[in-house]
């Protein structure tokens, strides 16, 4: 059971990573973006496709690839900052759930719906501790998704553009007044978690279930890890990608809980929705 655990730690490493983009999208750009794997997901698809048919060397396809998921996640943000800038988060997120569907829709047509022969990026043992293996790809996600975490956190409380995002996260119209460039600063957000998403999908995608719509619903069980930090927290949104990889990797183990793990996620946003209602709950009730 712990090598099921520690294989599930590379899914956990990439929940982790995404959980952290979407925690920065929600503090910073109030967007919960439901199209954050949706758009790794297609410049993934869109370097395989350069690699095998335009026949470009595979790291140079993967760059252009990553670069393509920064750039869509750019033109979302830049839409969403221009003709949305002024609506709720309700109208915002709402919007990236038609992205979502818009983007699995078109790699059905472009690309057929059949998963795409990615190579991998990473692959073999890393390391070997009392007789379980762990592989490289764990060691680069779960580097990959504390490194965005804490390199985050030292942007945002360090940096003049970090001053200026949390300036813009809490009292938008007064810095607005102040003339920091808002719109600007929220596509380069969306810009910088586009490429992140991308990034990692791409080292764990020939490892994972890699269809289409597999991967643009990765989102889901980010949900659930950025959910445990209240989508404000960054190292619970570590700590909770990194614990459903390890109860789903543990779980597929067992013969009889191998199938729930899939419903995993929904369970942990379900029960974690409810928890965080409780007191409206019990004072209504009283």
């Amino acid at each position: 059971m712990l090598q099921g655990a520690l294989a599930g730690l590379a899914a956990g490493g990439l929940y982790a990573v995404l959980a952290v983009c979407l925690t920065l999208m929600s503090r910073l750009v109030r967007v919960v973006n439901f199209a954050q794997s949706a758009t790794g997901m297609f410049g993934c698809y869109v370097a395989v496709f350069l690699s095998v048919d335009w026949g470009l060397p595979m790291w140079l396809a993967t760059i252009a690839g990553i670069l393509l998921g920064g750039l869509l996640s750019a033109l979302l943000g830049w839409i969403v900052s221009t003709w949305l800038a002024e609506a709720d988060t309700g109208t915002r997120s709402a919007v990236t759930v038609a992205v979502l569907l818009l983007l699995i829709s078109l790699s059905f047509i472009l690309f057929g719906n059949k998963p795409q022969p990615f190579h991998p990026i990473l692959d073999g043992p890393a390391v070997t501790v009392g007789g379980v293996v762990i592989s490289q790809v764990t060691v680069v996600t779960v580097a990959l998704a504390v490194l965005v975490a804490v390199a985050s956190r030292i942007v945002l409380s360090r940096t003049p553009a970090g001053v200026q995002l949390r300036a813009l996260s809490e009292r938008p119209t007064t810095a607005e007044l102040l003339g920091i460039p808002a719109k600007r600063l929220s596509i380069a957000v969306w810009a910088v978690t586009g490429v992140v998403s991308t990034l990692v999908i791409s080292i764990v995608a020939p490892s994972q279930s890699n269809d289409a719509t597999s991967l643009a619903m990765l989102v889901v069980p980010a949900s659930a890890a950025a959910l445990l930090g209240g989508f404000r927290r960054l190292d619970l949104a570590v700590a909770g990608g990194l614990g459903l990889g390890l109860i789903q990797g543990a779980a597929a183990q067992v013969d009889g809980l191998s199938v729930v793990r899939y419903f995993l996620p929904f369970a942990v946003i379900v029960a974690l929705l409810l928890w965080s209602q409780r007191k409206e709950v019990w004072d209504a009730a009283r």
